[in-house]
Parts: C-alpha cells; structure tokens; sequence
C-alpha cells in the first residue's frame, strides 16, 4: 500500500490506476481480515479493542471514499485527501501491528498461524478479483456505516 501511495503522489504516475488498485487491496485487506482474523482475535483481545481497530479501519475507508471523489487529481483537495489517507493508513497499520498482529503472533502455534493466513489470503483473493474497491462499493459501505 505505501508503494500506491508513492505512486499516488508522483506526477509521473498513473496516480488514478494507483488509487483504484490502492482502493481494491485496502477493502480487500479490512473484509478478509473481518472475516477470516477478527473472529479469532477475540479469544486474545477484548471485543472493545478489536471493535475499535474495525472502526479505525471504517474511518480509513471514509478517508479513501473522500479521495475517490476528488474530481481533479494533483489539486490542492487532491493533495490534502492523499496526504490524509496516508496518515490515516499508516495510523491504523501501525496500530494493528503493534496489539493485535503480535499477540496472535505469540499465542498460535505455526500450524494455526498458517491455516489463518491461508483462509485470509483465499478471501482476500477472491474481494480483489472482485474488484471489491469500486467506487459505488466503498460508497456503500460509507453509507450503510457497517465497520470493515
């Protein structure tokens, strides 16, 4: 994601293709890791803070239906929205690597480790065949307020 970001910000890029192949892996990435990693999350963190890390994650999203509707790329809006989306990720990666990523880590043995990422990877495939970031889908889900 920080590559499409770089590339989001270079006026050499194709800085559109950037932001809807970053829009499709960052749905893509918040849907499987609900489905697949949350619910075992549970069982190493309070529901409060994996609720919290959903919300962080909806805000983000929020923050890149923003970018998609910046009618004008490399305008000052442009620039400020990219800028907020990067903080905005970087926030919540950071975030989740630190408490949820690492307790997991710690507490499963490799083989469910494993077995986690593979179910993760598989869903995560399937949203970005797709095409799970569209604009109309992340409209949706900004609308409806459901937490990734």
């Amino acid at each position: 994601m920080e590559d499409l970001l770089r590339l989001m910000r270079s006026t050499e890029a194709d800085r559109q293709t950037a932001l809807h192949d970053f829009a499709h892996l960052m749905i893509a990435h918040g849907e499987a890791e609900r489905a697949s990693v949350h619910p075992v999350l549970v069982s190493f963190e309070d529901a409060d803070t994996v609720e919290h890390i959903e919300n962080a994650h909806l805000e983000t999203v929020k923050v890149l239906y923003a970018l998609l509707r910046v009618r004008e790329i490399g305008s000052a809006e442009w620039d400020w929205r990219l800028q907020q989306l990067a903080s905005a990720t970087a926030r919540h990666t950071d975030e989740e690597e630190r408490t949820l990523v690492n307790k997991v880590r710690e507490s499963l043995s490799r083989r469910c480790r494993e077995e986690l990422g593979a179910g993760y990877a598989r869903t995560k495939a399937d949203l970005l065949t797709a095409r799970c970031g569209s604009v109309a889908h992340v409209h949706r889900m900004v609308r409806t307020a459901v937490p990734v």
